[in-house]
């Protein structure tokens, strides 16, 4: 059964989005980190990738105008944003003090 994105995004656990693009540098860059974010969080939070360029509804809906940009949501809230490569430690951080 897939899930949709609002429903994912309205979870009661920390979701966070990347939207990325196939072809930036810095998206790539945020692939293992990502990887160690969530092996670091385990179940503690959802990760899931929204290409842009696959999804541009979703990019607009959230004014991502460039990429890769992170959205934390919970329970449908945005609760963090940034756009550009962030290190896996802080991102860590910032998603436990939503967990």
């Amino acid at each position: 059964m897939a899930t949709t994105f609002s429903e994912m995004i309205n979870s009661s656990k920390p979701v966070l989005v990347d939207f990325f693009a196939t072809w930036c540098g810095p998206c790539k860059t945020m692939e293992p980190i990502l990887k160690n974010v969530k092996s670091e969080l385990g179940d503690a939070a959802s990760i899931i990738k929204i290409d842009v360029d696959r999804n541009p509804a979703a990019a607009q809906a959230y004014q991502v105008q460039g990429v890769p940009t992170l959205i934390l949501f919970k329970e449908g809230k945005v609760l963090w944003r940034q756009s550009g490569v962030i290190p896996a430690k802080q991102l860590a951080a910032i998603i436990r003090q939503y967990a």
